[in-house]
């Protein structure tokens, strides 16, 4: 099993002001640092979703990707351009605002996938399911363009139209994330 992830880093942020969620600071560290700490062994290749901020993402040292769909249009199209973008079949995407990520995501996440033959596999913990932050088939993507292109961005809804193993975690604070300052200031 080779796993291509993907850190998505390419919203507007506007909750946060419009601050770049990925560079912010937590405990002395931008978050995107946190999350590539988590995923980095659990990974064979990291890119980064960037549509701003492009240098200082790449000073990480991993491939920076640009949505290929305009218009800021949500994590599907940063997950769209890493399918296009990767080199391998299995695509796993997190947010650049989880700091705490399992350090068993990938294996459990895969788990599920071959075990109940889904095409996308999701964690959930402390009774929410986390649709942000999942493990899909590269072989989405033409299926995901179509999705996009239609208008729809709503991750919940393109995961519903497949196969879905909903994988539960013990830890809720694994998963972790924040959309205002206040959110930065609790984690």
């Amino acid at each position: 099993m080779k796993i291509s992830s993907v850190i998505l880093a390419g919203g507007r942020a506007t909750r946060m002001g419009g601050a770049d969620k990925g560079l912010l600071m937590l405990k002395e560290k931008p978050l995107i640092a946190w999350v590539l700490d988590h995923i980095r062994h659990q990974s064979d290749e990291i890119l980064i979703s960037a549509n701003r901020h492009i240098e200082q993402y790449a000073c990480y040292g991993y491939p920076v990707i640009t949505d290929k769909i305009e218009g800021f249009q949500g994590p599907l199209a940063g997950l769209h351009s890493a399918m296009l973008a990767a080199q391998h079949d299995l695509i796993l995407a997190v947010p650049c605002d989880t700091p705490y990520l399992p350090d068993n995501l990938v294996p459990s996440l895969h788990a599920a996938l071959t075990a109940q033959n889904a095409e996308i596999a999701i964690p959930s913990a402390g009774g929410r399911t986390h649709h942000a932050i999942m493990l899909c088939k590269r072989a989405l993507v033409s299926d995901l363009a179509d999705y996009l292109a239609s208008g729809e961005k709503k991750v919940m809804a393109w995961q519903a139209k497949h196969p879905h193993a909903i994988v539960p975690f013990d830890d809720a604070t694994a998963f972790n994330n924040f959309n205002t300052p206040e959110d930065l200031d609790n984690l």
